[in-house]
């Protein structure tokens, strides 16, 4: 249980720019955390590779995802 919680608080910090001028929300993490997992989690823990990881799998992502890419520029 404690490695899912660790990885999750992993997954949310990875999800968005780094150069973005706001960090993710919570809500906007959550929007993308089973996405992230499910196409790119073999870029947990590395920002630069996880957002491009989303921004390639853009189709494939949920709506919800999709939005929160999009709002900061992916």
């Amino acid at each position: 249980m404690k490695i899912s919680v660790i990885a999750a608080l992993l997954l949310a910090s990875t999800i968005l720019p780094a150069s973005a001028q706001s960090g993710p929300t919570p809500q906007e993490q959550m929007a993308c955390r089973g996405d992230a997992s499910k196409f790119c989690a073999d870029h947990i823990g590395r920002p630069p590779q996880m957002n491009a990881c989303l921004r390639e799998n853009k189709t494939k992502l949920s709506d919800s995802c999709r939005k929160v890419i999009e709002s900061h520029g992916g």
